[in-house]
């Protein structure tokens, strides 16, 4: 200490500098751009709610997420810019899933094959040559598809070939039973599908759907008197 009370050390020291005042993000902005982003996001998630068809629906929220992540990080709003962050990524997923269902149906309805990836849900039978898997009048319990071989369905005088489904229209019928017999004509390789797989199908996959109606529509052609 010296005569004054002062420690000596401090007769030397310069006073600190103040810390720049930075102001927040929300200051550096103009407020009329801020309430206008706000505003956007507030129509874009109205117009969601609005939307009666899945596709504009995720098109309107994700434009209201982007609006709502911009808006909450200029006026630091954590809660909502966190739930609008995780909204968005799961927004443009389901709209992906939709964009490609779409083109599933599109190539669906020119579609002239069977459906590729679900023999999984297909179960092998191996039939003798000149045997029947039906008959007319049974009840209707399976769909099939011909892996191999030729299959005759007799009332109609057809061949189901290679690649091809048949004993479809008895799941739509009202007695729900067959109304034709089916026959091998040499050794034939079937895969059958159970009901429950089958409509689960029909209603799921939209490509199975356009499949099986186009197919039911070209069997009543040929039925036909």
């Amino acid at each position: 200490m010296n005569r004054c009370g002062r420690h000596p050390c401090t007769d030397h020291e310069q006073p600190a500098a103040p810390l720049p005042d930075v102001p927040p993000v929300s200051r550096r902005v103009e407020p009329m751009l801020v309430e206008m982003l706000g505003w956007l996001a507030a129509t874009f998630t109205f117009g969601a709610y609005a939307m009666k068809t899945m596709l504009p629906l995720r098109c309107f929220a994700i434009a209201a997420n982007v609006f709502f992540i911009a808006y909450s990080a200029i006026l630091w709003i954590y809660p909502t810019l966190a739930l609008h962050i995780l909204l968005l990524p799961f927004n443009v997923l389901r709209l992906n899933d939709l964009l490609r269902q779409k083109r599933d149906v599109h190539r669906a309805r020119v579609a002239t094959d069977f459906p590729p990836g679900l023999k999984g849900y297909l179960e092998p039978i191996s039939l003798a040559p000149d045997t029947y898997l039906f008959r007319k009048g049974d009840p209707a319990d399976k769909i099939y598809f011909v892996e191999s071989g030729c299959v005759r369905l007799d009332e109609i005088d057809r061949n189901v070939e290679a690649g091809q489904i048949f004993g479809e229209l008895a799941f739509f019928s009202e007695k729900r039973c067959r109304t034709l017999s089916a026959r091998s004509v040499g050794s034939a390789r079937i895969l059958a599908m159970d009901e429950t797989d089958f409509m689960a199908l029909y209603y799921q996959n939209p490509a199975f759907g356009f499949y099986v109606v186009r197919l039911m529509a070209h069997r009543l052609v040929l039925q036909a008197p």
